[in-house]
């Protein structure tokens, strides 16, 4: 996958920016189908080979992610990946999913083939960004998520 994401980089979630991470938001609709930025930050603390980014256009966050090595399963997993309600529809959650993507091939040393995802089955905008992305839908999950994965 090659990536043009012209404007869009990736920074760690720290004491500087994380209160810019939880004013994110996603539009009423969509609030259903991920937990919030807020209890994300929280969990990565207790997930040992997680990151949790901003996505940034130029100097500005607007999305959030979550990924690292799931301890269950080995593979990669993407946790959360959300762009702002405001950002929505320009194509940056494609661009975000593929630095995101990039950034997992860059920190692989244990050379794990494949990223997982999951979503809330009728979160299209879910299914269209990943397929575009190049995720391809493997099953559902027992806990109701729609899986899908990218093998490198």
């Amino acid at each position: 996958m090659r990536c043009i994401c012209l404007n869009l980089t990736l920074k760690n979630i720290n004491r500087e920016n994380w209160e810019d991470a939880i004013a994110l938001s996603v539009s009423e609709e969509q609030m259903g189908f991920m937990a919030s930025n807020l209890y994300s930050i929280a969990e990565v603390q207790f997930l040992e080979s997680f990151l949790a980014m901003g996505v940034y256009l130029e100097e500005e966050m607007i999305g959030f992610t979550m990924f690292g090595i799931d301890p269950d399963d080995g593979n990669y997993w993407i946790y959360r990946l959300m762009i702002d309600q405001r950002y929505q529809g320009n194509g940056y959650g494609k661009q975000a999913v593929e630095l995101v993507v990039t950034k997992i091939k860059e920190i692989n040393t244990s050379n794990v083939p494949l990223i997982m995802i999951g979503y809330h089955p009728s979160n299209n905008g879910a299914k269209i960004t990943y397929k575009k992305a190049g995720f391809v839908e493997t099953e559902m999950a027992p806990w109701g998520e729609q899986l899908a994965n990218y093998i490198f």
